[in-house]
């Protein structure tokens, strides 16, 4: 299976962007601002492997739509200098610490709908898993400065 992300605009607050899996659109992406790469920025262009496995952060909650998902979060490895970095869901930019957010709608440094996206994408990624198919995340930068009007 095959995710590109690709980025569309960054902010002083963070960077949006759109996710294909295997060509076809899935949803809006929502990262930290795009500067250098490093903790505290949106993460490098390039392409990563993608697994599923548990997240120690979302295994101690008490929600039953996370606990769902806890034991099988989507983990983008081997990016240079970070590690722990997810695909999850969340609306703000305050909600990652460098992961990848998703949503379904979008307005400037926000994007809505996310445990829907979330969900849908999940069931996507279970199926590669369960067919033993790998999972690539390529992302490419095309940030462009942006008002307040939003994409």
């Amino acid at each position: 299976m095959k995710l590109i992300l690709q980025r569309l605009i960054t902010t002083d607050n963070s960077t949006t962007g759109q996710l294909s899996v295997d060509g076809e659109t899935e949803c809006f992406t929502l990262e930290l601002p795009h500067k250098d790469g490093l903790p505290g920025s949106a993460i490098p262009a390039g392409t990563y492997q993608v697994v599923l496995a548990p997240s120690p952060k979302f295994l101690q909650s008490r929600d039953p739509w996370v606990k769902k998902y806890a034991g099988k979060i989507p983990h983008i490895q081997n990016i240079p200098n970070r590690s722990n970095i997810l695909i999850h869901w969340g609306n703000w930019p305050k909600d990652t610490e460098g992961c990848i957010l998703v949503g379904q709608t979008h307005t400037t440094d926000f994007i809505g709908e996310s445990r829907t996206a979330f969900a849908e994408l999940w069931e996507k990624l279970e199926g590669a898993v369960m067919n033993f198919d790998a999972i690539t995340l390529t992302v490419v930068d095309r940030p462009t400065q942006e008002g307040p009007h939003g994409i």
